[in-house]
């Protein structure tokens, strides 16, 4: 074994016998739960400028990020006639697709009861990671931060939705929540990584 990884002996008791199971574990730093901020505001906000920014400006930072694009709309994320569409529509309960650079996984949303259950699963997936940030789900428990402009014809939600954090927006609006400067992306980080607590 390489210096990369190491040894972990896990004792497995079944039926009053013990079992020695030896695994290999990789040096990666893996965490129950990976942090996850919502970013979050209404059509044409600037949500997807935000992310792109947060995630560049993070991994600059040397943190591992992740992103969700969260959807209320039922599409079909497959490609409908390719070999993995078919293996799903042939009765898989999930399919994998593996290539040299990307994998990617779908897995039909019955088998999750909420979108809690959805998160945790890709949480799993997203374990050695310091960050997830994701795109949008108002509805969502996670911490969330509305982005707002004023070419946005309604009010923020934040100012019925106290569950929101902040509003960021170069604009005056009027929240209860703090206010941070939509021009100023390594502001927003540093706030960001405050409230997570990673340095």
């Amino acid at each position: 074994m390489d210096s990369a990884a190491r040894r972990s002996i896990l004792k497995v008791r079944l039926l009053k016998t013990v079992y020695v199971v030896e695994i290999e574990v990789s040096s990666k730093t893996f965490k129950p739960t990976v942090p996850r901020i919502h970013i979050v505001g209404r059509r044409n906000a600037g949500k997807t400028t935000l992310v792109c920014e947060l995630v560049r400006d993070l991994s600059d930072r040397g943190l591992r990020v992740a992103t969700i694009k969260h959807t209320h709309h039922q599409h079909e994320l497959d490609t409908p006639g390719k070999d993995s569409w078919k293996h799903r529509n042939a009765g898989a309960v999930g399919v994998g697709i593996l290539s040299p650079h990307l994998m990617a996984a779908f897995v039909p949303s019955e088998r999750s009861d909420d979108s809690a259950t959805g998160y945790a699963q890709l949480s799993e997936m997203f374990s050695d990671c310091d960050l997830l940030l994701v795109e949008g789900d108002l509805h969502s428990d996670g911490t969330k931060i509305e982005v707002w402009r004023t070419e946005v014809a309604e009010p923020p939600y934040a100012q019925a939705d106290v569950s929101i954090l902040a509003v960021v927006s170069d604009a005056s609006v009027d929240v209860q929540q703090d206010v941070w400067p939509r021009s100023d992306v390594a502001t927003i980080v540093d706030r960001i990584l405050g409230v997570i607590d990673v340095r």
